[in-house]
């Protein structure tokens, strides 16, 4: 009994973390390739220890799945479910995030502007801004403050971009940089028009998370009703699931777990707002400018 429930949890263990492995991927291709320059400045221990925790989650579903059936492949399904299933309920946390740092960004474009029309530089005026700054982005804006101190302004401002990994970030420090090494005269119109495209992008994304609000709430109630149901079944009902106690049967569960495990990422993607790539690599600018 004891090496099968180290067996199942093994199993499931693994089969999280090759999913946690593929979820990672794909967040790193969809908005934050650039990030890992920012984080090697600044090392951050959130992303270290958030893997752990989903592991031992994963482990401990694995683990009560496994001493309620006695199913291996119910084991390994429970821990998959546990990283798939979460990303359904909290998408829309995500996009409505970004929503508000590309808001904030613009905001802040907007107090550089002001501050920088009484006879402010770029670097005071970042400095000045830095506490008030809208707060999605109130932390990025104070380290890029300190960041001053001991680094000049071009490289200061990459590190900021690359910290922040948004496209309308990326523009308003494209803008700054230009303007610090190029000497920009008309710096003030530059920031009013990006502040105007950052404003209407963040309200079209509003527009259309809130026409996906619909499938959203569908692939909620989806998720939800199957896996209640299923664990009615293994609550009130054994007998009826006795076909999947034998080897044919856990293999027939995998696939069909599997089916299911796909289908509900297929509703979680189309209810995302896939993020707009970045509006240009920061090596490639970093050598121009």
């Amino acid at each position: 009994m004891t090496i099968a429930v180290a067996l199942g949890a093994l199993v499931g263990l693994g089969v999280f973390l090759i999913v946690a492995g593929v979820v990672g991927e794909e967040e790193n291709v969809n908005g934050s390739r650039h990030a890992s320059r920012a984080s090697h400045r600044f090392p951050s221990t959130a992303g270290a220890s958030a893997a752990p925790q989903r592991a031992l989650a994963a482990l401990a579903v694995a683990l009560v799945v496994f001493l309620t059936t006695g199913w291996p492949a119910g084991a390994a399904l429970a821990s998959l479910a546990t990283v798939v299933v979460p990303r359904v309920f909290v998408g829309h946390t995500r996009d409505r995030e970004a929503v508000a740092k590309t808001e904030a960004v613009a905001a802040w474009a907007e107090m550089l502007r002001d501050t920088m029309a009484g006879a402010a530089g770029i670097e005071e005026a970042i400095v000045a801004t830095a506490d008030v700054a809208p707060r999605p982005i109130r932390d990025s804006v104070i380290l890029l403050a300190a960041r001053l101190d001991r680094d000049r302004l071009g490289p200061a401002l990459r590190a900021f971009a690359d910290e922040m990994a948004d496209p309308a970030a990326d523009l308003v420090v494209t803008a700054l940089t230009l303007a610090s090494e190029r000497h920009a005269r008309d710096l003030g119109g530059l920031l009013s028009a990006l502040v105007g495209s950052a404003r209407a992008e963040a309200a079209m994304r509003l527009r259309v998370e809130a026409g996906r609000s619909r499938l959203r709430t569908a692939a909620k109630i989806v998720v939800a009703t199957t896996l209640g149901f299923a664990a009615l079944l293994v609550a009130l009902n054994r007998a009826f699931l006795a076909p999947y106690d034998d080897a044919l049967g856990q293999a027939w569960l995998l696939v069909v777990g599997g089916v299911f495990a796909l289908g509900i990422r297929e509703l979680d993607r189309m209810a995302r707002i896939e993020p707009r790539p970045r509006v240009f690599a920061l090596g490639a600018v970093e050598g121009q400018v």
